[in-house]
């Protein structure tokens, strides 16, 4: 199979520290990502004006809730943003230590899947959990080290997950009875030799390909349903954290980067958010029913 080569497009400046999670959702009008460690939740106008708020300590995630506003992952726990942007205090799993929250999506079933990771980077030491609408929690998957990740496929039976250190992505089968179940190496992604491996945030495509941003690559690579490398997008900054499919007609990549641990003028587009158009339009973000 030929590979497609692609460059994305710098399209702000480094305007954040560490950047994850984006997520487009006509819900909220565009386009939204978390300066994570900073606690600020960033949106894109269509101006290109970059829009920053501040919601706590830590702000790991965030995702569209079916009645109006946000489902956020915080530091130790989640909150909810209400259609005029007011954040409620947030229901805590533990208290403020070793772990945080890290990355997160909704589900067919209407809940909110969200992980977490030891500032350490401990090995075993994160969880995922499920968070259902009335925000009753529970762990799905345990002994993980970083949890990134999870998107469903068009037909919603299947998730694909990244553990970052395991250097691989993994799917799951998805039922509404069983909920995830009999996870599995979906790929590997290979990088020229001695090149490290550090699957992070993922999104999945209107036909059922999944798009992996590799952290330290500079690069987000497509795999076909049936797990081939048929893209490669190149970007300026070597600190890929995620991506997401998004614009008006969902065929807008948009991807985000991190400049943390990096020296002062080392990797100088690091923190900077990038876009590429690409042919297979994404999927609507599924809400979070809470």
């Amino acid at each position: 199979m030929a590979v497609q080569r692609l460059s994305a497009e710098r399209i702000t400046d480094s305007v954040t520290y560490h950047g994850e999670g984006p997520c487009w959702s006509d819900r909220w009008g565009g386009l939204r990502w978390v300066d994570m460690l900073a606690g600020d939740v960033l949106s894109f106008g269509e101006d290109g004006e970059v829009l920053r708020r501040h919601v706590g300590d830590v702000v790991a995630c965030v995702r569209p809730r079916a009645t109006g506003g946000a489902v956020l992952a915080v530091e130790t726990g989640v909150a909810l943003e209400d259609p005029d942007g007011t954040v409620h205090p947030p229901e805590l799993f533990w208290q403020p230590g070793t772990v945080r929250m890290n990355e997160g999506g909704a589900g067919p079933d209407g809940c909110f899947y969200t992980g977490s990771m030891a500032y350490d980077q401990a090995e075993g030491a994160a969880t995922l959990y499920r968070v259902h609408p009335d925000l009753r929690w529970e762990p799905v998957l345990e002994g993980v080290t970083v949890s990134n990740g999870i998107a469903w496929s068009p037909d919603g039976t299947r998730a694909y997950y990244n553990d970052t250190p395991t250097g691989k992505v993994d799917v799951l089968d998805w039922s509404r009875d069983r909920g995830l179940h009999r996870r599995r190496t979906f790929v590997v992604p290979q990088l020229k030799e001695g090149q490290d491996v550090h699957p992070d945030g993922l999104t999945v495509d209107s036909a059922g390909a999944v798009w992996v941003a590799l952290h330290g690559a500079g690069q987000v690579h497509r795999y076909t349903a049936e797990g081939e490398l048929d893209a490669v997008v190149e970007v300026g900054a070597r600190q890929t954290t995620a991506c997401c499919l998004g614009g008006p007609d969902l065929r807008t990549l948009y991807i985000t980067t991190s400049r943390e641990n990096l020296e002062a003028g080392e990797d100088p587009a690091a923190g900077s958010l990038f876009s590429v158009r690409v042919d297979v339009p994404g999927l609507p973000v599924l809400p979070f029913a809470g």
